[in-house]
């Protein structure tokens, strides 16, 4: 009888449990365990040389029909990602790992046809790529921060002919799948070898087959894939591509918190590959990391000598007309409908922007005031008029429009703010003949819908996309001379310190889509507060003074990239338990700082900038230090001796995003 930890898909003791069994087994076979009374799921991580036997150990029942066991390099890399998120390992596994299938369909493949590039490198794109493809076997990070237009693709494509011609694989990752259309096109035109795709919208038996190639490693292959992509069982890679660095989508918020770029960093570190990330807006952390070495590549101009688009801030403050008004264009100014106007007849295409859905973003009596709230959680509920609903962007409850408000009575509601919803009908109202669509969450629900109906834009089937953060991010629209953006002025005042930066990048991505062509682009922002300063440096496309200042206040303040954050939330369905147990926990948190964790600053307890979601009540405590090390020695001491009430959950987020 010898005596195994195994990592249990369970949180109890952090995952790692012991077990007995008869039979030897290995360290990474996928074994079935009795847990109370039911069975689940585990990982043999090595012999228990000290088991506890002052209770009987429970067997182990069997072998998992997974089709496969983790090879030793694989598991090391999901320890590392669980110990440095302080997540249970035995739930990370099962998280990432594909579930096995007894009668997978067959997936036809898709197989690059490797014709030569139509066109040679810039000398720009030339240096680029011979710097990265001098570090090919040994482990680097690079950034290539480069203007939209600047052609980073043809660098990527060219590292990836490279690495498929000599037999190994790439790993090309993207923050959205509505990126991987554009992408599978114009890669299996130029590569030899497997292009496989990974992502949400993927069957099962899609996934298995991804998973059983990049499990053989026989064949040379691209993987373009998605946040979760990074933890496929790569045998080789020859490089991973981050297109797109600076994008929030790469931070998952639910389970495991992980930060795909890191995580991949550390991969390549593992495979001894160069990782390349590559951003016209790259994160001031990753920009600051690495803009005075060797390894940072500046692309400043756009292939064919392009110019950028001219930037134009429109004061919507001097904007006509009432937004109660059915005939009003209202959130729209004079100056945006004209110049849209002119594009259309000159049979140009033209993007308009906006971060939220909706028809409005919140409905408000004209009589006595009252708001409309979502009962779950401490947010407005949204107007969507083409089902004629309330909605809640967070907990999706939904109810339908009332015909009259329930305190008074009054049956004249107000519909505030607005939505991509609410564009497209003052759009559609204003150029009748021109064929609109909507590109957001609400209107595209499946991959087929997404491709459509981007397909059908770049026939010059439709002529004006109306969209949200999904039309900002890497498209090559050739026909699109005009982008008009509305609504930044919410986000500039988010209370978060990445506030500044995120706008900067959301605005600047956004104008990288017209002028493409040899026709001059044009972007104009409509905004209530054009004096704002961030408007300069974007307007002058002055990156460089825009990072300067962003940093000497962070500096100042003691953010990052000068500090470490992790954020604890605690978590209940009654409010004076979360807030109880945060407080008790900030105690226990600055006793083990005054006598052991000097270097950390305890920021909290406080509630969660939207405290209840989905009918449970957060609190939250923000660690800060400039000593990592000592960050993740408090985290695993609070973790080890913090048991909380009953019914209240812990979650750490390392390096959060959003401080929730």
């Amino acid at each position: 009888m010898t005596y195994y930890k195994i990592a249990v898909n369970t949180p109890f003791n952090n995952s790692i449990l012991t077990y007995k069994s008869e039979r030897d087994l290995e360290r990474g076979t996928l074994v079935e365990v009795p847990l109370g009374k039911r069975s689940e799921k585990g990982c043999v991580l090595s012999v228990d040389e000290t088991p506890d036997l002052s209770y009987e150990l429970k067997e182990v029942k069997g072998l998992l029909e997974f089709g496969y066991d983790l090879d030793a390099s694989y598991l090391s890399f999901l320890e590392w990602v669980a110990r440095y998120y302080h997540y249970p390992l035995g739930q990370h596994i099962f998280d990432v790992l594909a579930k096995p299938l007894k009668r997978p369909r067959s997936v036809e493949l898709i197989k690059g046809e490797n014709r030569e590039l139509p066109f040679e490198l810039t000398s720009d794109q030339q240096n680029a790529y011979l710097k990265i493809a001098k570090s090919f076997n040994t482990f680097e990070k690079f950034l290539v921060h480069g203007v939209t237009g600047s052609g980073k693709t043809s660098i990527y494509l060219k590292l990836f002919q490279d690495v498929l011609r000599s037999g190994g694989s790439g790993c090309f990752l993207v923050p959205e799948i509505n990126l991987t259309p554009q992408f599978i096109n114009t890669f299996k035109t130029h590569l030899d070898g497997i292009i496989l795709t990974y992502h949400s919208s993927m069957s099962k038996s899609e996934k298995n087959k991804v998973w059983e190639i990049v499990q053989k490693g026989e064949v040379p292959y691209l993987l373009i894939g998605v946040r979760s992509s990074i933890f496929l069982p790569f045998k080789e890679l020859g490089v991973i591509v981050i297109d797109e660095e600076h994008d929030g989508s790469y931070k998952q918020d639910d389970r495991c918190p992980y930060h795909m770029r890191d995580v991949a960093i550390k991969l390549a570190s593992q495979k001894k590959c160069p990782v390349v990330m590559g951003s016209a807006t790259p994160t001031i952390e990753t920009y600051h990391s690495l803009v005075n070495s060797k390894n940072y590549i500046r692309l400043a101009n756009r292939v064919k000598d392009l110019d950028l688009p001219d930037i134009e801030v429109v004061d919507s403050r001097t904007s006509k007309g009432s937004r109660f008004d059915e005939n009003s264009i209202w959130p729209f100014t004079q100056k945006s409908i004209e110049q849209i106007g002119d594009k259309l007849k000159n049979s140009e295409q033209v993007l308009v922007f906006v971060n939220r859905l909706g028809f409005a973003n919140y409905v408000q009596c004209g009589s006595c005031g009252k708001e409309f709230h979502c009962l779950n959680c401490t947010s407005n509920l949204k107007f969507f008029k083409r089902t004629n609903v309330l909605k809640c962007q967070v907990c999706d409850f939904t109810m339908p429009y009332p015909e009259a408000c329930p305190d008074c009575g009054n049956m004249k509601l107000l519909q505030k703010g607005f939505g991509t919803e609410r564009l497209k009908e003052v759009l559609e109202d204003q150029f009748p003949t021109t064929k609109i669509e909507r590109f957001d969450r609400d209107a595209v629900k499946t991959f087929k819908e997404l491709e459509e109906i981007l397909d059908r834009f770049e026939k010059r089937e439709s002529q004006l996309l109306v969209g949200t953060q999904m039309l900002s991010k890497g498209h090559n629209f050739t026909g699109v001379n005009l982008v008009v953006l509305l609504g930044v002025d919410g986000q500039l005042n988010f209370p978060d310190f990445r506030s500044n930066e995120k706008v900067f990048q959301l605005v600047t991505q956004t104008a990288g889509r017209p002028g493409r062509s040899e026709m001059k682009g044009k972007v104009l922002i409509e905004s209530l507060s054009p004096d704002n300063q961030i408007f300069k440096y974007i307007k002058d496309y002055n990156q460089e003074a825009f990072i300067k200042e962003e940093l000497e206040v962070r500096e100042t303040l003691g953010f990052p990239p000068f500090s470490r954050l992790v954020a604890i939330y605690f978590t209940s369905r009654f409010q004076n338990d979360a807030m109880n147990e945060a407080t008790k926990a900030g105690r226990a948190l600055n006793a083990m700082v005054s006598t052991h964790f000097s270097s950390v600053e305890i920021l909290g307890p406080r509630p969660g900038i939207m405290e209840k979601r989905a009918n449970k009540f957060t609190w939250t405590i923000l660690l800060k230090s400039t000593n990592l090390n000592e960050l993740h020695n408090l985290l695993g001491s609070f973790r080890r001796n913090t048991k909380v009430k009953s019914g209240t959950s812990i979650k750490v987020d390392v390096d959060p995003q959003n401080l929730a």
